[in-house]
C-alpha cells in the first residue's frame, strides 16, 4: 500500500511521461494501465479502472449460497469474487465529463487507482469539467478526495437530490447501524468539501445536466441512484452504475438482489427495466462492477440476458 500511495503522489506531481517511468519502476503494478477507449459518435469514451475488490458474494446476494457458488463455478469463478470497480470519462470535444470516481482510500489497497489511471489515459484531474455521480456509495465517490484535498479542483459535481439528502444527513448518520455508518461517513467526507466550495449541484428528475448526457432516475440500490444515457450521432451508451453487481448471477436472473440495496424490490424493478431497454434498443452499456472495461451489449435470452463484451479494438 505504501508503494502504491508513493507512486500515486509521484504521478500527480509529474508530467505524464514521468508517470510512465514511475509506474514501470513500481513493484506493485502487475497489469497494464487500466484504461480502455472507444468512440461513441463524435465522443470519446474512456473506461477508467479503480482496481478490483474481493466480495463474498455468496453471502451478499439474496440467493442460496451454494447456488451462487455453482453459478460462479460455471464461469470458472469463485467467491470471494474479484470484482471490478470502473468509472467512465466522456470527452465531448468541448467538455471532459467523469461518471463516478472510484473508491480513493476508502476501500483498501486493491482499489484507489482511478486517479493514476486517469493520468495514464492522458487526462489530468484539473482537466475535468463535470462529474456525474451515479450514487453516493464510497466506491463511487471516494476518488473525489485525496489526503484531505479535493482532487478535481475545476469540476462541478452533480448528484441526485434524494441521494444527497439521504447520505449527507447528519441525522441519518447518527441513526444508522454501526455497520452502515461508514457509508455515510465516506459520502460526507467525499462530497461536503465540494459543497462547501459551491462545486456540488443536486438535480431532480427531468433536469438537463450537460449536453449529450441525460439522467434516468433508478432509485432502489440507493434512494437517488441514477443511470446516465450518453448520446452522440445516433449512438447511445447507458452508464448504469450499480444496476447490477455479479454478472454470473444477475444477467441470467435479474430478480436476485444484494445486501447493499436500500430497497431490494425497487432495485430489481429498475434492473429489469434498464436491462430490457438496453437489449431492445441495442444500446451500449457500461457497468461499474462488470469485469473491466465493463462495456458491452445485452442480448435477451429465453431466461434472462446474455452479456456480450465489447470487441477489443485498437482502431479508434
Amino acid at each position: 500500500m505504501k508503494d502504491v500511495l508513493t507512486t500515486a503522489s509521484i504521478i500527480v506531481s509529474l508530467t505524464l511521461s514521468s508517470a510512465v517511468v514511475a509506474m514501470e519502476e513500481s513493484e506493485s503494478v502487475k497489469q497494464a494501465p487500466g484504461f480502455y477507449r472507444m468512440t461513441l459518435g463524435d465522443f470519446k469514451v474512456t473506461a477508467i479502472s479503480d482496481g478490483t475488490v474481493n466480495l463474498p458474494v455468496h453471502d451478499l446476494l439474496h440467493m442460496d449460497a451454494d447456488a451462487v457458488k455453482q453459478r460462479l463455478a460455471e464461469d470458472f469463478l469463485a467467491s470471494p469474487l474479484e470484482t471490478s470497480v470502473n468509472g467512465y470519462l466522456v470527452d465531448t470535444g468541448e467538455q471532459q465529463i467523469l461518471i463516478d470516481t472510484g473508491a480513493g482510500s476508502l476501500f483498501g489497497p486493491t482499489l484507489g487507482f482511478f486517479r493514476q489511471n486517469l493520468w495514464m489515459a492522458g487526462y489530468k484531474p484539473e482537466d475535468i469539467d463535470v462529474i456525474l455521480i451515479t450514487h453516493m456509495h464510497p466506491d463511487h465517490v471516494g476518488g473525489l478526495m485525496h489526503e484531505g484535498e479535493k482532487v478535481f479542483s475545476q469540476a462541478t459535481v452533480y448528484v441526485d437530490a434524494d441521494d444527497a439528502d439521504f447520505w449527507l444527513s447528519e441525522a441519518n448518520l447518527n441513526a444508522a447501524a454501526e455497520s452502515d455508518k461508514g457509508f455515510f461517513q465516506g459520502a460526507q467526507a467525499s462530497l461536503l468539501p465540494y459543497r462547501d466550495s459551491n462545486q456540488l449541484v443536486t438535480f431532480a428528475d427531468g433536469d438537463e445536466l450537460v449536453s449529450g448526457v441525460t439522467v434516468n432516475p433508478t432509485p432502489g440500490h440507493t434512494p437517488g441512484h441514477s443511470v446516465y444515457h450518453v448520446e452522440s450521432q445516433g449512438e447511445t451508451l447507458v452508464v448504469w452504475g450499480d444496476i447490477m453487481h455479479v454478472a454470473s448471477v444477475q444477467f441470467e436472473d435479474p430478480s436476485v438482489t444484494i445486501a447493499f440495496d436500500t430497497n431490494s424490490e425497487q432495485a430489481f424493478a429498475q434492473r429489469q427495466r434498464i436491462f430490457q431497454e438496453v437489449a431492445e434498443q441495442g444500446y451500449w452499456a457500461a457497468g461499474a462492477h462488470v469485469a473491466f472495461p465493463g462495456i458491452g451489449h445485452l442480448s435477451e435470452e429465453e431466461q434472462g440476458y446474455r452479456w456480450v463484451p465489447i470487441n477489443y479494438s485498437t482502431q479508434l
